[in-house]
């Protein structure tokens, strides 16, 4: 603990941070465009890091996990180059120490604000988030009411939008690489008059670095929007997704015949109605989503199983729902935030068994899983104060609440304050997270009944759960010392209690009837410094530092205690450079299961990997065409994010890039 608060301090005297919200300063100094997740503080005083589609171009980046390795304070894991088996390690995000359980889990992914997860398991499925199509990726590490509920912490994508202007623009990628690695995307984005449209599609796949490592994504979206009038519009959006990966297995044992396989699709439809006059902006947006993920030919990860395992898991879904937002800003310098947010969920889980050693008889099951409903309505007020002709003062406040159909109702209040100039923002926070459990409570009970041969028995317990909930506290700041460079500091820590699981009465022999129960709570406390700086025209290196340090006595996985990123990005002449790095300490593997008696003994040594892309110019392709060179894992590391399970040394892929 002495160490921690060292290193704190040290940190603390070192640099301060912030940003700055437009309608509080109006005059900010502009610096070279970074990269790398630039971090931006809203009128409640929290922070969010957005990552660009240039970005996601520079990590030629294929999915959600790809994109985000190199933004500080979260930590990915996965088996394969393309694709994620399951929703365990197999494609995971951690942020701050969060998402640690599976099934079930803190972090909420949303398209466009509108949920998009697997509501069956209550936790992010990264195969169903195309990257692709994205203007960019928003990562909120923090519980923030004033942004979306029912989550410690959040990743919204936001789909690129038609320019204000007529005509048609688009963009082009493809790219082959080792492993039969392919990489397609296409989008375009046009408008005549009060009528805009997008369009995008995306293709991925690779044979992965080892046997039955394989994965393949596809996607395909598209919008249709009208101007109404000089304040409404309207409009609708679709996307489909299709996607599959396998489970290779540990390496220690022959591969696996026939290898688990996941499969998962969706099916997503949105509808808008937007409004915009002087003192009142606002939305209402309606949304709809079907699915599944499925899990064939599953093993348990125990080779003597072979083609004897598990069986099948079917696990089709829906979420639907609404979001309603309006921003009142009738006073000078004041905003007033009001909003609903409803949300159901149901599905069905069909598990099949083979016979084998562990279950005798073979058996079918199909659940059908209640209907889940979560009525979210929040409010918020911020007041800009102005100081002097340098500085201001922005206090915030706000409060959400929510009603659950089956548990009890839960407050999160929230607010913040930040004291703002041109080149110095210092901000604090503090909020109340809510996580509710979900559709896994059943689910979960009915899987385990059926594989168990029929011993488990939780008489629908999950009725007796209690929400998780967090305490967050942020302290931090942004600093501009001159036009070429930032630095953006942050303390933080975060208490959770309500830790929900099951357990087994006699865990010993796994037998007796099993509960659903409340019984874990933890503390993460933590710091990130981050810093830019253009050290020559067009040329900008970037670099950040996380510390976590947590309480807990289940050793918390993908919770490296120091984490660093580096990044150089820009031109070189007519090259285009992009490199990025990561390195971080040892860390506990291994998702831990909502069982009260889960110990996690896995332990992974630290790793350090560098990426590099080159790229060319070539005008006859348009603005943005150009030919390209991938490498990853330059120095051919040897590394993994789960035991039995590395990930490819040294490979590459080569490209084209186009523009219209």
């Amino acid at each position: 603990m002495n160490l921690y608060r060292t290193k704190l301090a040290l940190t603390a005297s070192l640099i301060v941070a912030g940003n700055v919200y437009a309608q509080s300063v109006p005059h900010v100094i502009v610096t070279a465009k970074p990269d790398i997740a630039e971090i931006e503080i809203d009128r409640f005083s929290s922070t969010s890091a957005v990552i660009t589609d240039e970005t996601i171009r520079d990590l030629h980046a294929a999915d959600v996990a790809s994109a985000l390795r190199n933004t500080p304070g979260t930590q990915i894991s996965r088996y394969n180059p393309v694709g994620s088996y399951g929703g365990a390690e197999g494609g995971s995000i951690f942020i701050r120490g969060m998402g640690l359980s599976r099934p079930g889990s803190e972090i909420k992914t949303y398209i466009d604000n509108v949920p998009m997860y697997m509501p069956i398991w209550n936790h992010a499925l990264l195969d169903l988030l195309p990257v692709n199509g994205m203007k960019d990726i928003t990562i909120y590490k923090s519980a923030q009411p004033q942004v979306s509920g029912n989550n410690f912490a959040s990743i919204n994508l936001n789909t690129k939008t038609a320019g204000p202007n007529n005509g048609i623009s688009g963009n082009a990628r493809v790219s082959y690489g080792s492993y039969n690695t392919v990489i397609e995307q296409v989008d375009m984005a046009g408008r005549y008059n009060d009528v805009d449209f997008t369009l995008a599609q995306g293709y991925s796949k690779s044979d992965g670095q080892r046997t039955n490592a394989s994965g393949q994504l596809s996607n395909i979206m598209g919008s249709l929007g009208m101007k109404i009038d000089r304040n409404w519009s309207a409009g609708i959006s679709a996307m489909a997704i299709n996607n599959t990966a396998k489970d290779p297995g540990m390496n220690t044992v022959p591969a696996l015949a026939v290898a688990p396989s996941y499969d998962s699709a969706a099916q997503m439809v949105t509808a808008y109605l937007k409004h915009s006059y002087d003192a009142v902006e606002g939305e209402f947006r309606i949304y709809s989503n079907t699915g599944k993920g499925n899990i064939n030919n599953d093993n348990n990860n125990n080779p003597a199983a072979g083609p004897n395992g598990w069986g099948t898991e079917d696990n089709p879904f829906t979420m639907q729902g609404f979001r309603w937002k309006e921003n009142i800003t009738t006073w000078t310098g004041g905003n007033l935030l009001v909003g609903l947010d409803y949300d159901q969920s149901y599905g069905s889980v069909t598990v099949s068994t083979r016979p084998n050693t562990q279950y005798v008889t073979p058996a079918t099951v199909k659940d059908t899983l209640p209907t889940f409903k979560l009525t979210s309505p929040y409010m918020g007020f911020s007041q800009n104060v102005t100081l002097s002709d340098r500085w201001s003062l922005l206090p915030s406040a706000g409060v959400r609440t929510y009603q659950n159909n089956y548990y009890a109702s839960k407050t999160a209040p929230y607010g913040g304050i930040s004291l703002i100039s041109d080149t110095l923002t210092l901000f604090a926070n503090a909020s109340k997270g809510i996580n509710y459990p979900g559709l896994e409570g059943p689910a979960l009970s009915s899987a385990l009944n059926t594989l168990s041969g029929g011993w488990h028995n939780f008489q629908n317990s999950w009725k007796n759960l209690s929400a998780e909930e967090m305490n967050h506290l942020e302290v931090g700041g942004k600093y501009f010392p001159d036009k070429k460079s930032r630095i953006d500091f942050s303390l933080f820590q975060d208490g959770i209690t309500n830790k929900y699981g099951w357990s087994v009465q006699n865990p010993t022999q796994m037998s007796g009837p099993s509960i659903w129960t409340n019984y874990g709570k933890y503390t993460m406390r933590g710091a990130e410094l981050s810093a830019q700086r253009e050290i020559i025209p067009e040329l900008t290196v970037f670099g950040g530092w996380t510390y976590l340090n947590n309480d807990s006595t289940a050793n918390l996985p993908y919770v490296p205690q120091n984490a660093f990123n580096l990044a150089v990005t820009g031109y070189v002449g007519k090259f285009r450079l992009s490199v990025d790095g990561q390195y971080q300490t040892s860390f506990y593997a291994q998702n831990l299961n909502r069982q009260t008696t889960e110990v996690n003994n896995t332990r992974m040594n630290g790793f350090g990997v560098a990426n590099a892309r080159v790229s060319y110019p070539i005008p006859e392709l348009g603005k943005k065409g150009e030919v390209f060179v991938m490498v990853e894992n330059i120095f051919n590391q040897q590394y993994g994010y789960r035991q039995g399970y590395p990930m490819p040394g040294t490979w590459g892929s080569v490209g084209l890039s186009a523009s219209f």
